[in-house]
């Protein structure tokens, strides 16, 4: 494990890890955030320190390219990572997820210059946030945020976003806007603590409750053409950004999936009474829960083997790029994500079927599984993605070409 100067050269940079370490420090942080996740959710104690702890791990700066001195690793190991944090906390392991797909929008449309100051930054331990969705627009694509000319070279940034996952926590929020009045989308890279950014701690949803995906204000924030890349020539040409994106969250729900079966075998082992028919000592022992078990086992199972074919699909896409392997990784990362929204959300709610009556209790906090799963498998339906691999299935139709699939 090596150690890093940082982007201005003083200071002391994150460890870059390599792939085993990497896996290695997610586990053991896990195991470590696992005990305390339910006072989080039940309380709402937004996890700073624990963010902290996966920056200066090094866990966040993963992704950055070996050319710039990271570690350069891929979807196979960033897909590991979350999986592995969202069996401990669901919440912690969303956090990053805006933050991994930045930095490959970076890799994809920031100029050199960009590239070695903000993945620097990510580098000395920063994180990135996310103002991308907006509130009340027509549909999620639909942007009215806007860089409006302020002189030459610089701009003012004005707008509102919703669902703002990460900017709470955030160094560096990256905003996705128009540059000027219905032009282009761009990516204006705004400094958590800058005059006019203002980010509101509102996020009330039921699951996933210390994510604070609330929401960024922008009133006239100043940007240089320094700080701003180009968004919309991702979608231009043969991409896996979005894959890599919808990967993210097809590990957060296979490891609230995993995280659910987990905590609902010990309770049974451990706190449920059997049930007198079944004529057995303990309620482990009852032939129609182990047979559920089975079948939550079974489910759990394929979601985490879809998410690893996944990954690989992506990283192969990202080796020889090109329209066909671009959709090949969009559509394993579809199958990822329609049967880890199916094993997240059975198992989470099967749980108190097989663990019994004490299990809805409101202070042992077992439903948090589910209300997490619901509300992180809302993120976008899974419908579409069943949609668009039955259309391959039947016809061969490649699926469209942006970032929700």
């Amino acid at each position: 494990m090596s150690l890093l100067l940082t982007a201005d050269g003083v200071g002391t940079a994150v460890p870059v890890l390599d792939a085993a370490q990497a896996v290695a420090v997610a586990a053991e942080l896990a195991a470590r955030f696992a005990e305390t996740a339910s006072h989080r959710d039940a309380e709402r104690v937004l996890p700073l320190a624990e963010l902290d702890e996966l920056s200066d791990a090094g866990l966040l700066a993963i992704t950055v390219p070996a050319e710039l001195g990271g570690a350069g690793l891929g979807p196979v190991a960033v897909a590991e990572v979350i999986r592995l944090l969202a069996t401990a906390d669901p919440s912690i392991a969303q956090i990053p997820q805006s933050h991994f797909a930045y930095v490959n929008a970076l890799r994809e449309n920031g100029n050199p210059e960009q590239q070695r100051f903000l993945l620097g930054q990510v580098l000395a331990g920063k994180r990135f946030g996310n103002a991308q969705s907006e509130v009340g627009t027509r549909h999620v694509r639909d942007i009215r945020t806007t860089l409006h000319p302020d002189g030459a070279g610089r701009w003012r940034l004005r707008g509102e976003k919703g669902y703002s996952t990460g900017a709470l926590f955030a160094h560096w929020i990256p905003v996705l806007a128009h540059l000027d009045v219905d032009g282009p989308l761009h990516v204006a890279w705004v400094e958590r603590g800058a005059d006019g950014v203002t980010v509101v701690d509102d996020w009330a949803g039921m699951g996933q409750r210390t994510t604070a995906s609330g929401t960024v204000r922008l009133d006239d924030v100043a940007v240089p053409d320094a700080l701003i890349t180009p968004f919309h020539l991702t979608f231009e040409r043969p991409q896996v950004y979005g894959a890599w994106a919808q990967l993210v969250h097809s590990a957060i729900d296979t490891g609230i999936a995993r995280g659910a079966l987990s905590e609902a075998s010990r309770f049974v082992r451990e706190k449920s009474r059997p049930y007198p028919d079944a004529g057995v000592e303990r309620a482990a022992d009852d032939p129609l829960i182990v047979h559920r078990f089975g079948a939550f086992e079974v489910s759990v199972r394929a979601a985490e083997a879809l998410l690893a074919e996944a990954a690989r699909a992506v990283e192969e896409a990202e080796r020889g790029l090109t329209a066909e392997s671009a959709a090949a990784a969009s559509l394993a990362v579809a199958a990822a994500r329609a049967s880890s929204t199916s094993a997240s959300v059975e198992v989470s709610s099967g749980l108190f079927e097989v663990a019994g009556t004490r299990s809805a209790l409101d202070g042992l906090n077992l439903h948090r599984h589910w209300r997490n799963a619901r509300t992180h498998t809302l993120h976008d339906p899974a419908a579409w993605k069943v949609q668009h691999l039955g259309r391959f299935a039947l016809d061969g139709t490649l699926p469209p070409n942006h970032g929700q699939i």
